[in-house]
């Protein structure tokens, strides 16, 4: 059984010409498949691109990151919906609706850590993050997507915000969950998702680890969000997919399950939260 990396970021592979090595390297640590994270519009259209060209191995979702948004976040919001239309076949290429439109609207949400110090600016563009989270659950509502949530520092709000928007909780997964036992109950109550990277592999996230124990295995999905959050035994090198296969090991043992019962779990997991064939 193969892994499914439900978060990552390809463009920086991309960008250094490491892509080809990446993805091979991916494969050969046992990935079946991977979703790469949109953020705004300059990787929008790139990760699509990705998608038709490994249609195999890669999805895609398209988002606009809180720390992406800016004074003109609306022009940008503007341009999502458009990623669910049909796009036109090229010939010659391999084509599925899942490698010609997104698997989730995201990532979207609310982060505190990288506002401005300055507390006028940072309320100015914490309330631009609220507006566009705002916007962007209303399309997610109208189009009955999964949700792909970034929340730092702005947990309860992130809650409040998506139980005012009625997107259905069984479409929402905070990514990178980082949280404790308690704000995994607040998710699962709503029966929401949280999805774990390499941090639950470093000593000091005991809270993580009883966090994903309390979810359970029948809800766990896994992730890298390459290049950053390298799990152990590679903590302070950058990230990639290939380094799922340890976070995987790892989230075994805290379960006490063996590895191909880990790996059959989240990537079930993952396939019916994203819809992956």
């Amino acid at each position: 059984m193969g892994l499914i990396d439900t978060h990552t970021h390809l463009e920086s592979f991309v960008r250094r010409g490491e892509l080809p090595a990446t993805l091979l390297r991916a494969r050969d640590a046992g990935l079946e498949r991977m979703i790469t994270i949109g953020t705004d519009t300059d990787d929008w259209p790139a990760y699509r691109a990705l998608a038709r060209a490994h249609p195999d191995l890669v999805n895609f979702t398209v988002g606009l990151h809180p720390c992406s948004v800016g004074e003109d976040w609306a022009g940008r919001v503007a341009q999502l919906e458009d990623f669910w239309k049909t796009s036109p076949a090229i010939s010659g290429a391999a084509r599925t609706e899942s490698t010609l439109t997104p698997v989730a609207l995201g990532e979207i949400g609310l982060d505190r850590f990288h506002l401005p110090k300055d507390a006028g600016e940072a309320e100015k563009i914490f309330g631009w993050q609220q507006a566009a989270f705002i916007a962007q659950l209303a399309l997610a509502k109208r189009l009955d997507c999964p949700v792909v949530v970034h929340s730092r520092g702005a947990f309860a709000e992130c809650i409040a915000m998506i139980d005012a928007s009625a997107v259905a909780w069984r479409k929402v997964v905070f990514h990178c969950f980082t949280e404790g036992p308690l704000e995994m109950a607040e998710l699962m109550k709503r029966g929401g998702f949280g999805s774990f990277t390499g941090v639950i592999t470093y000593k000091s996230a005991g809270n993580v680890r009883a966090a994903a124990l309390a979810q359970g295995l029948g809800r766990l999905m896994i992730e890298t969000d390459a290049p950053f959050l390298t799990p152990m035994p590679h903590r302070g090198k950058p990230n990639e997919p290939a380094y799922l296969r340890h976070t995987a090991e790892f989230c075994a043992e805290v379960f006490g399950v063996g590895y191909e019962e880990l790996a059959e779990a989240t990537t079930a997991n993952a396939k019916s939260f994203f819809g992956l064939a």
